[in-house]
């Protein structure tokens, strides 16, 4: 049925019975998307939500996914079950029937199954990634990634280029204490801002929005954060950014012969000139993991940014490899990036996400699973993220329940695995 993400936009939300069990997932909503991302079915009708509506998408969970998969398959065949929509659809991209009505059902299939069998969702997840060959022991704990400054495309006024500013508490030792970290440095961020006469309203994601001069300006106030909260940079956290560049690229000067494509603080830069600012950052401040630094389709300027700084540095590629192999296949060949960022609405089903993480382990790239700035109250994305042993957890910061919502997952699948559980520092080595 048709239900409403944290910006009030329309999304689809899925029921699954079984004679033994229930299962229901609601798909999340991306602000800032990839042209590569599978298509996210939506009405068109002006009359209805400003022609955002999931009708049509609804109507194809109910009309044609139900009827080829009621009575046909067991809830357990998971790659069977994803299989059988993506042929259903067609398309390479999912736009027949929809990205979002086929992950609302593949998602609540999980959800169903591992109801069924009595197991934690994180366990069955699990136990679907070593069947495709998948290695993991589904007790590491993921290291959260906590956005505490929002810009770019995540405010609805002039601020940062960069779109998040996040922090991430390597000192930690359980996943309860990483959360309190990061809860302690965001309500003194709070505390900063206020005493500096900047506004506190929070982004998409529940970060911070000051109207911030400077992409600058936004690290030299976490870092005055952390001594604030009583943390050293660099030893008790690090920062990550994400660029999302590919909002700031001058699409004007796309097909052009023009080098000067991206705008950044008032200037045009060429990609080299756009790199030089970014290691001149990560040199200046603890600066660990660098996430859609450059557009899209810069594959030349992520070879060289991967060449300059992937030795010290994660790279991450989201818009640019939208969770999908053949994008990130070509990434792994050509050496551009060293990191994916796994959203399962960009892939559109379980079944290709636990492919995509299981070819990102297999060439040594880091995984990090994240939320969406269109985002539900549901949690799949955490137990995803201890099934496959990603290691980090991108779900933005510490206020809007849709947020919270995932870190107390985080803390109750802790407290649930007890002694079993793993949790370290994605950046030690």
């Amino acid at each position: 049925m048709e239900m409403l993400d944290s910006r009030g936009n329309p999304t689809v939300m899925c029921e699954v019975w079984t004679d033994k069990a229930y299962g229901k997932a609601i798909v999340p909503s991306g602000a800032s998307t990839g042209e590569y991302e599978a298509v996210e079915l939506r009405d068109g009708d002006k009359t209805r939500y400003m022609g955002k509506g999931v009708l049509k998408a609804v109507a194809n969970v109910n009309n044609v996914i139900a009827p080829k998969l009621v009575n046909t398959f067991d809830v357990t065949e998971q790659k069977a079950i994803d299989n059988t929509m993506i042929a259903l659809d067609g398309t390479e991209n999912k736009g027949k029937l929809g990205a979002n009505a086929i992950l609302a059902v593949s998602l609540a299939v999980a959800h169903a199954a591992a109801n069924e069998l009595n197991t934690p969702l994180y366990e069955y997840i699990g136990n679907l990634y070593k069947q495709i060959g998948g290695k993991t022991t589904a007790s590491l704990l993921p290291m959260p990634m906590m956005n505490v400054i929002n810009g770019g495309a995540h405010t609805n006024w002039e601020s940062t280029d960069v779109q998040e500013f996040m922090i991430m508490p390597i000192s930690a030792k359980t996943a309860a204490e990483a959360v309190r970290m990061g809860s302690e440095v965001f309500h003194n961020l709070k505390s900063i801002l206020k005493t500096k006469c900047y506004s506190t309203s929070v982004g998409d994601e529940g970060g911070f929005a000051p109207k911030l001069k400077t992409n600058k300006e936004a690290l030299e106030l976490l870092m005055q954060t952390f001594v604030k909260a009583g943390y050293k940079p660099g030893k008790d956290f690090v920062i990550c950014l994400d660029a999302a560049a590919s909002e700031f690229y001058d699409n004007a000067h796309k097909n052009s012969t023009a080098e000067s494509k991206y705008r950044i603080e008032g200037k045009r830069l060429t990609t080299t000139q756009i790199i030089d600012i970014y290691a001149g950052w990560v040199k200046d401040f603890p600066i660990a993991s660098l996430e859609d630094m450059l557009d899209q389709n810069d594959w030349p300027g992520y070879v060289e940014l991967t060449k300059r700084l992937g030795k010290t540095t994660q790279i991450m590629g989201d818009d640019f490899f939208v969770t999908n192999t053949k994008r990130l296949a070509e990434g792994i060949e050509r050496k551009a990036c060293n990191s994916i960022l796994i959203k399962v609405n960009q892939i559109g089903s379980l079944s290709e996400t636990l492919e995509c993480i299981k070819m990102a382990h297999e060439a040594k790239f880091t995984t990090i699973i994240s939320h969406r700035s269109g985002e539900t109250e549901d949690t799949t994305i955490v137990d995803l993220a201890v099934a496959v042993n990603a290691g980090q957890l991108k779900t933005g910061s510490m206020s809007r329940s849709e947020r919270v919502a995932k870190y107390n997952r985080l803390m109750y699948i802790e407290a649930e695995l007890g002694k079993k559980t793993t949790f370290k520092n994605p950046f030690k080595n």
